[in-house]
């Protein structure tokens, strides 16, 4: 198998026979499969899928109950997928297959190549956050792209499959895989104005997105060394409630009188965060631990070939 197409789908029933008969028309390679993951999709997707899932042998279906996100279901399609090369598209006919074979010869110079919709036929309340939002990625995590949230991508297998996604972390694929040290490119692409269904996303997906992205940036920093953070924060804290203490003390100390200010309760409350905050941290440590050595009989059974 040679390339796999993933597109997960969620109530995007007026689309899907076109974009099969499109996939079908562009795509040129002697073996490929497409993966269709219906996304608990509430119109009659599934159905559709199930019909032409007759018609076309290169197509496999999937079905989750219920809305799992698009997260899951792209890990879910990179599991399943054969394909020496991965190809992502959205269900919603705005992405055009035929982009596809030139971002597979792309993958000559790199590892992944993600789309980039430089004319976009979205409103402008979309549009516009969309701008802001990949300009502070890519400032804050050094990874330039115009557009990290483009559905249209291709991989190499082992990129997609070696990314671990939960949540809504499917934006920021080209972010993980460069941070595992792969090579990312950046095609521009055409866009297309929706045809069928509606939006599922809103504005509140910006809002999630930079949560997403402060949860990413602080997993990769202290994933493996949480008392990094924590401890810091924490020392931090008793430092400042010490000096509080000292000040207060010296004050008692020359004038024989101490007076409880809200200063003073300040800094007992600090001072208990703090240690809070350092236990916290060491109980991430132990966790660590603990999670470290159940691995050490897999890595110590492993066989090395040469000297």
């Amino acid at each position: 198998m040679n390339l796999s197409i993933i597109i997960p789908i969620k109530d995007e029933a007026g689309s899907l026979p076109e974009l099969l008969a499109e996939i079908k028309a562009v795509i040129l390679e002697q073996s490929f499969e497409v993966i269709a993951i219906d996304d608990g999709s509430r119109d009659n997707s599934w159905e559709i899928l199930q019909n032409l899932s007759e018609e076309y042998d290169f197509l496999k279906i999937v079905r989750f109950q219920y809305n799992c996100g698009k997260a899951a279901a792209l890990s879910h399609g990179f599991n399943m997928a054969k394909g020496r090369y991965i190809a992502t598209i959205d269900g919603d006919l705005q992405d055009n297959p035929a982009e596809i074979p030139e971002m597979l010869k792309m993958l000559e110079s790199c590892d992944l190549v993600s789309g980039w919709k430089k004319k976009r036929y979205d409103p402008w309340h979309k549009t516009i956050p969309s701008k802001f939002f990949n300009f502070v990625v890519s400032i804050v995590c050094g990874q330039r792209l115009h557009d990290f949230n483009c559905g249209l991508k291709v991989y190499k297998a082992e990129v997609a499959k070696g990314v671990r996604l939960y949540g809504d972390f499917h934006r920021f694929i080209p972010l993980m895989a460069s941070w595992n040290g792969y090579r990312i490119a950046e095609k521009a692409v055409e866009h297309r104005a929706r045809r069928h269904g509606v939006s599922k996303y809103g504005f509140s997906r910006f809002i999630s997105g930079f949560l997403d992205l402060l949860t990413l940036m602080f997993l990769r920093k202290f994933a493996i060394k949480p008392l990094h953070f924590f401890g810091t924060l924490g020392l931090l804290m008793c430092l400042v409630a010490s000096v509080i203490f000292c000040y207060f003390g010296l004050e008692w100390f020359l004038t024989n009188e101490l007076r409880v200010r809200p200063l003073l309760v300040l800094a007992g409350f600090a001072f208990v965060a703090g240690v809070q905050f350092i236990s916290l941290g060491l109980l991430g440590e132990m966790l660590n631990s603990k999670l470290h050595a159940t691995s050490l009989p897999a890595i110590a059974n492993t066989e090395t070939a040469g000297k």
